[in-house]
């Protein structure tokens, strides 16, 4: 390459920044990785429940150059999403659904997968590099890369905190072949503060930087198939589609910024739904409230499974005339949760 080193370094940031992303850190994937040892020990514990997925591909996910080994650096992206209000507030209205804020607006992955190829093309204009473009459908540990990178640091929670946005960043990658300087890793801010651990409604956390997946209601409401465990049902309250305790709670969102990005503002029908219309919407019913969102994933069926348990959790006995029908729905697990619900409004 003509152009120095350090003269790349500072381009790729300005044109990441101008590409709309919050920020960009560059890592070296050249040094041990202490993540991948991390993953083995959350693996062999089968904390990762049913995501099977996460064990098939634990050799790619072991260090970033098991995706590539031809990669030499990181280029990590962040983007905003920072939501208006505060996401606790939700559960103060149980006849209400709680949505995780990430999932309010439109899906995220399009959006910035759009945009990191965009800066492929412009840094392979500028250098010939070789590179790989990832958001987190790919097995890359975009978390430990985004600390190693100086974006932010994994909380007690798991979660990536920043100094300037919080807890709320999305994060995508591009490895590139390039020796590319990197930047100086984000170190840990935590200090004694636990309350991310002490607010879990399902005590997800077995020790601070540690989670058990099988017990956190963004995996229960999201990635889990079948009936939830009777033992978290309760616990979940009215939150059906993710959580947000542990995120919002943290004491460095004082920094942390509306997103500026409109795709990810929350649209006014998930603000806080009620439970008696999403009790009631068959499919063709979810698949157009759910448009574009992340939410459309998981289907109708364990939607309304979701929305059944908080229907329970509502204390309000009117509801039980949306989860009565259900009892009677096609799928097997709505009926048990529908059931689950009349008997935890006392209305059976």
């Amino acid at each position: 390459m003509s152009k120095s080193s350090d003269l790349l370094e500072g381009r790729i940031k300005t044109a990441a920044l101008d590409l709309g992303f919050d920020v960009c850190g560059l890592a070296s994937v050249a040094n041990p990785w202490p993540a991948g040892a991390r993953l083995a020990e959350f693996i062999e514990a089968g904390r990762h429940g049913s995501m099977d997925w996460i064990e098939r591909t634990a050799e790619r996910r072991a260090h970033p150059t098991a995706m590539w080994p031809g990669a030499r650096s990181a280029i990590v992206l962040g983007l905003n999403y920072g939501p208006a209000a505060d996401p606790l507030a939700a559960l103060e209205h149980p006849g209400r659904a709680a949505i995780s804020v990430y999932a309010q607006g439109d899906d995220y992955h399009d959006l910035i997968k759009k945009r990191l190829k965009a800066l492929a093309r412009w840094l392979v204009a500028e250098t010939g590099c070789e590179l790989k473009v990832f958001v987190d459908t790919a097995p890359l540990m975009e978390k430990p890369l985004a600390q190693t990178a100086g974006v932010g640091w994994q909380g007690k929670h798991t979660n990536l905190v920043s100094r300037d946005f919080g807890s709320w960043l999305f994060l995508g990658s591009v490895l590139t072949d390039l020796a590319l300087q990197p930047d100086a890793a984000e170190t840990d801010h935590c200090g004694g503060c636990h309350a991310c651990l002490d607010i879990c409604p399902t005590r997800a956390f077995p020790a601070p930087y540690q989670l058990d997946a099988r017990r956190c209601i963004s995996y229960l409401t999201i990635e889990h198939a079948g009936p939830v465990p009777e033992e978290f049902r309760a616990a979940m309250g009215n939150r059906i589609y993710g959580c947000d305790d542990c995120l919002a709670v943290c004491p460095w969102n004082k920094f942390a910024q509306d997103a500026r990005e409109a795709a990810f503002h929350a649209r006014e029908t998930l603000r806080a739904p009620s439970l008696a219309d999403l009790a009631r919407l068959d499919d063709a019913g979810f698949r157009a409230l759910f448009a574009k969102s992340p939410v459309k994933r998981i289907g109708r069926d364990r939607f309304v499974r979701n929305v059944l348990y908080a229907v329970g959790n509502s204390g309000d006995a009117a509801l039980a005339e949306v989860a009565r029908p259900l009892l009677a729905d096609p799928d097997a697990v709505v009926r048990d949760a529908a059931a689950w619900a009349l008997s935890a409004l006392g209305v059976g």
